[in-house]
C-alpha cells in the first residue's frame, strides 16, 4: 500500500476533517457499514454495531445525568467499552478522562477532586484494577447501554458543567493529566480540533486506508492511544485493541491477525526482541506489517537496526508530546533514516529553536523547541498561570524540550524539564519525589532517570534521619503502594547527605553523572 507521496499540505488535512471525536466514524459507517472497527480477544463490532451501541451508551450516559461539559472519568485498559465511552462522551459535549487503571488510589482520586468529575466508569470486566478502584469507591456494577459489567460511580451533585463552545476549535474533547514538575496533576486540555487534526495528518502520511488494520497497545489513557484509535476511524480501517502488553501475544497477532500497522515506544521492540531470543526463534514472522513506528523515548541505534533486521521493514522515529495531541514530527515513509532523527516538522505546525537569550536559532545548535499549530492545546485545565507560562501571546507552545535542526530535519537532544519516560509513560521527579519524602523517616530526596536498554529507569536518592533503620527495600514498599508500577523506582540509594548548592538546591546533575560512573 505505501508508495512515493507527495508532501501534502494544511489544505489536505482540513479537507472532509470531521469535527467531533464521534464523526470520525460517519464515513465508514456510511460506506463500509458491515467492516470490522473494533476487535477486542473474541469480540468485534462491526462499523455499524459501533455506530449504533454508541447511540445506545449515549443514551444511558445521559440518563445517569452525564450533561454537556461535565468532566466524566472512564478508568480502563484499551478495550472496545472504552472506545464507545469516549465516543459517546463526544456526542454529548461531555469532556472525557480516559484514567489508566494502574494507578494508585491517590493518584486516581487526585484526578476526581481537580477535575471535579460528575461520575466515574470502570470497565470491571476487563480489567482487576479497575474492578478494584469500583469496589473502593463503591460503584455499582451493571450495564451502561449495551456494555456489560461496568462500574459506575455516584452521581457529584456539586460539580459544574463547564461551557459548550460551539467551534470544535474551542470544545474540549479530552483531558488528559500529566503529573507535571510540581508533583500535582496537570489537566491537558485537547479540543476536538486538536486530536482529529493530529490523527488526521499521522494517517495521510502513513497511507491509510480500509485494508489496515492497527494493534493498539499503548495505552488510550495517554494521547498516543487516543490518537492511534481516531485515525482508524477516520480511514475506515480496524483497531486491535490490546488491555496489556505481552510480546508473545503481539508476535502471533503479527503473524496471524493480518496487523499491518505497530506503533510503540522503543521497550516495546527491545522486549519483542528478547522474547524472540529467549524462546529461541528463528525469525519472527512479519505477516501483514508494512509500517512500523517509534516514539515516546529516545530511540537507539543498535535497536533500530536490530528491528529492521527481523522486520525488514525502516523503523520510523517520531516526536510528539501530550500538549501537541501529539504530533509534532515524524520520519516519512518515502525517507527512512538511518539516524535518531525525529524527522521534519509535520505540515499544519510551525516550529522553531529558541536559544537561552530568547533569540532565534538559525545555525543548526541546540536550543529549546517552540511550536505553534491547530494541534496545540487549549490549556491547562484550571491553571491558567501554567498556560500563560507554556503558551506565549502569539500561541508559541514551549515544549521544554531541547532540539536541533540539520535542514528540515530535527533531532531531539535532550529535554529542560526532569520529566523521565519509562516505556512510554511520564514519570515527573517531584511526584514520586513526593511520595517519598512524606515517609517519617526521610529527610529529603531527589529523582533522576537513568538509561537502560532503549528505555528510561527511574532511581531515587535519599537521605535519613540520623540513626534510622530503615532500608531501601522498605521505601520501595512504601513508595509502590502510593505509585503506579512505571512511576516506582528501580532503584533506591541512601545517602548520608544529598549534593547541594549553598541555597540548599539539590545538584542532580551530580546524582545523574554519579550513576554513569557506576
Amino acid at each position: 500500500m505505501a508508495s512515493a507521496q507527495r508532501e501534502f499540505d494544511v489544505a489536505d488535512i482540513l479537507e472532509g476533517l470531521p469535527e467531533y471525536l464521534h464523526d470520525a466514524m460517519a464515513r465508514a459507517v456510511v460506506e463500509t457499514p458491515d467492516h470490522p472497527a473494533l476487535i477486542e480477544d473474541a469480540k468485534t463490532w462491526s462499523y455499524r454495531q459501533l455506530a449504533d451501541n454508541v447511540a445506545q451508551v449515549t443514551a444511558s450516559l445521559l440518563a445517569l445525568g452525564i450533561r454537556p461539559g461535565d468532566r466524566m472519568m472512564i478508568v480502563s485498559e484499551n478495550c472496545i467499552a472504552l472506545a464507545a465511552l469516549l465516543l459517546a462522551a463526544s456526542k454529548i459535549n461531555a469532556w472525557a478522562i480516559v484514567v489508566n487503571p494502574r494507578l494508585s488510589a491517590r493518584e486516581l482520586d487526585q484526578i476526581r477532586d481537580h477535575s471535579g468529575s460528575r461520575r466515574m466508569f470502570f470497565t470491571v470486566g476487563v480489567s482487576a484494577e479497575a474492578a478494584n478502584h469500583a469496589q473502593r469507591v463503591g460503584a455499582e456494577i451493571g450495564k451502561v447501554g449495551p456494555l456489560e459489567r461496568i462500574g459506575v460511580s455516584a452521581l457529584n451533585a456539586t460539580t459544574v458543567p463547564e461551557p459548550v463552545e460551539t467551534s470544535p476549535a474551542k470544545q474540549v474533547a479530552v483531558l488528559i493529566y500529566t503529573s507535571g514538575t510540581t508533583g500535582t496533576p496537570k489537566g491537558v486540555m485537547l479540543t476536538h480540533e486538536n486530536l482529529l487534526f493530529s490523527a488526521k495528518t499521522t494517517a495521510l502520511f502513513r497511507q491509510m486506508d480500509n485494508r489496515d488494520k492497527l494493534y493498539v497497545v499503548l495505552p488510550i489513557s495517554h494521547i498516543v492511544g487516543v490518537s492511534l484509535l481516531l485515525m482508524t476511524l477516520m480511514t475506515g480501517g480496524t483497531v486491535r485493541l490490546v488491555s496489556k502488553y505481552d510480546p508473545a501475544a503481539l508476535a502471533k497477532a503479527i503473524a496471524e491477525e493480518g496487523i499491518t500497522i505497530l506503533n510503540g515506544v522503543p521497550a516495546t521492540y527491545q522486549r519483542l526482541l528478547e522474547y524472540k531470543a529467549l524462546n529461541s526463534i528463528s525469525k519472527l514472522e512479519k505477516g501483514s506489517l508494512r509500517f512500523i513506528g517509534v516514539a515516546g523515548a529516545p530511540l537507539d541505534l543498535d535497536l533500530k537496526s536490530r528491528v529492521e533486521a527481523e522486520l525488514g521493514l525502516s523503523l520510523l522515529n517520531a516526536y510528539g508530546i501530550t500538549e501537541c495531541a501529539p504530533g509534532i514530527s515524524g520520519v516519512r515513509m518515502d525517507a527512512p533514516r538511518n539516524d535518531s532523527s525525529v524527522g521534519k516538522i509535520i505540515p499544519g505546525v510551525e516550529g522553531r529553536i529558541v536559544g537561552r537569550d530568547g533569540k532565534l536559532i538559525t545555525d543548526g545548535t541546540v536550543g529549546e523547541l517552540h511550536v505553534r499549530g491547530r494541534n496545540v492545546m487549549r490549556g491547562y485545565y484550571r491553571a491558567p498561570d501554567l498556560t500563560e507560562k507554556a503558551i506565549d501571546r502569539d500561541g508559541w507552545f514551549n515544549t521544554g524540550d531541547l532540539a536541533s535542526l540539520d535542514g528540515e530535519h530535527m533531532f531531539i537532544v535532550g529535554r529542560t524539564k526532569e520529566m523521565i519516560i519509562r516505556s512510554g509513560f511520564n514519570v515527573y521527579p517531584a511526584e514520586v519525589e513526593a511520595v517519598l519524602s512524606s515517609h517519617e523517616d526521610v529527610v529529603q530526596s531527589a529523582v533522576v532517570g537513568r538509561a537502560a536498554d532503549g528505555n528510561e529507569e527511574v532511581v531515587a536518592f535519599v537521605q535519613l534521619l540520623k540513626g534510622s533503620k530503615v532500608t531501601p527495600s522498605d521505601l520501595m514498599s512504601f513508595a509502590g503502594k502510593q505509585l503506579t508500577s512505571y512511576k516506582r523506582p528501580s532503584q533506591i540509594i541512601v545517602l548520608d547527605a544529598l549534593p547541594a548548592t549553598s541555597t540548599g538546591k539539590i545538584l542532580k546533575h551530580k546524582l545523574a553523572e554519579s550513576l554513569r560512573t557506576t
